[in-house]
Parts: C-alpha cells; structure tokens; sequence
C-alpha cells in the first residue's frame, strides 16, 4: 500500500526529462497517486540534445514513466496563465479520475532572457516571468481550491519557488519579484485555507542539475557554484521532487506555511 493510494494530483511544467516537475510527478507515482502532468506543448526541435537521444516526448514521456509504475496518468498542454485553459485542467482532472487531492504548482519560465539588468530587461519578459510564476500560482489554486472545498475531505498544494524568493540579487529581477511572490502567496494560502484542512507550503530550492542550467555548465560554472555550499555539490531533481512527494503525505500535515529552502546550506537565513 503506498502512502498516497487513491490520491490524485496535478503537477505543472512536468514535460521535461531532467526536470523538478517530472521528477516530483514520478515521486507522486510512486507513493500512489495518480497524476496530471501539464506543460506548455513544445516542439520537439525545442528540445534539448539529451531528450532529442532518448526520443524524449514532453508531458508524454513524464506520463509513460508514470504508467511504468502501474499508475495512471493524464498529459495535458495547459497555459497555466490562461483562466480557462487552467480551469479545462482542473475540470478533465475530475472527469478523469473523480477527484483532485494535490497540486504542485511548479510552472516557470524558461532561464535566459530575464537574467540582464533592469536598464535592459525587456517588458514582455518581465511580464512572462510574473505570469507563470504569480499569475499561474493565482489561477490553478483558485480552480483546484473549489474542488478540494466542494470534496470537503482537505488537500495539500506545494509550491515550488526558489531561494531566489528569499534573497535579491543583481540581473535576476524578474525571477526574485516570481519567486517573493510565491513566497507570499503561499503564507497568504496557508491562513485562508488551513482551517479547511488544506496544508499549503513552499519549496525553494538552491542550484539543482535540470536541463534549465545546462547552459551554465560552461568554464565549470556550475561546478563552482556547488562549492560555495557546505555540502559542496548541487542538488538533484529527484531529491526536490522527493521532497515535494513527502510533503504531499499526511506525515507532514503540521507543516504549514512554510517555504522551506533546499540548497546544500547555502542559504540558511530565514
């Protein structure tokens, strides 16, 4: 019997192969529940080399590692900025499986272009950043919310931010107004819905080996930020998405409104 049978869950940004969404969708699968994966549709030209290798196929791929694991699984290309997309989602979820008991908003934009000064951060960008991160956050808890209060039976939403939405830093923004937000959001959440038996809480984690940073692997980047860590080395998607799955378990229904950092010990203030 696994911890999460009988449970089902949405998990935004799911569709690619080394991600925190894929991962946390398979940790989710492994526990027990059932799981809807979303993502934004990308062309397979899009791809990274290493999902290009495997024949890699997004939301699909996320959703056939689910079946391995003889759960099931829904694939669907959700904008999470769009209110009527988002509400298709939580509807086809229900019809699906009956009910939604988890959601994981865990959705953003894709690192680059947002990464400048503020003299040269486009405005559309900035607006894409804060869409997904905060406008997505907003809409897929509204719907899902309504669905957990109609069952009557609580629910456990986890949004997946950074230590980006702890602490400033020059060029990034775009990101640090997202993932403050979240941060907010998720204490603003946790107060309205807790008496409803709904935990609402917040992973923010630290460097983490996705396909999001590959482009940062260059001169040893990457490798260099690990050793500003105690622990000296970056995190994995599967321990963040393992870590997302636990808080999802009635094991952790005392923590509430919590943002809770996962970076190595890099960031320890609070």
């Amino acid at each position: 019997m696994g911890e999460l049978d009988g449970k089902v869950a949405i998990v935004t940004g799911a569709g690619r192969l080394r991600g925190i969404g894929r991962a946390t969708a398979v940790a989710l699968a492994k526990l027990g529940a059932d799981v809807v994966v979303t993502g934004t549709g990308r062309s397979p030209e899009s791809f990274p080399d290493a999902e290009k290798a495997v024949g890699w196929k997004d939301i699909e791929g996320t959703a056939e590692q689910i079946r391995a694991l003889g759960r099931r699984a829904l694939p669907l290309v959700v904008d999470v900025t769009s209110a009527e997309q988002v509400e298709m989602m939580a509807e086809r979820t229900v019809h699906e499986f009956g009910r939604i008991d988890i959601l994981v908003n865990n959705a953003a934009f894709a690192r680059g272009p947002d990464r400048v000064p503020i003299v040269e951060l486009d405005n559309d960008i900035f607006r894409k950043v804060v869409d997904i991160k905060v406008v997505g956050t907003y809409l897929c808890t509204k719907a899902v919310a309504r669905v957990f209060l109609a069952q009557g039976q609580g629910g456990k939403i986890v949004n997946v931010a950074s230590v980006a939405g702890k602490s400033g830093s020059a060029s990034t923004l775009a990101y640090n107004a997202g993932n403050f937000a979240q941060v907010g959001m998720t204490q603003s959440m946790a107060r309205e819905l807790g008496p409803y038996g709904i935990n609402v809480n917040c992973v923010c984690p630290g460097w983490v080996d996705t396909s999001r940073l590959d482009h940062l692997k260059v001169e040893d980047w990457f490798e260099r930020m690990a050793l500003e860590t105690p622990i000296r080395r970056n995190g994995t998607d599967d321990e963040v998405g393992e870590f997302v799955a636990y808080l999802c378990t009635e094991a952790t229904s005392w923590i509430h409104g919590q943002s809770i950092n996962m970076d190595g010990g890099g960031f320890m203030e609070h």
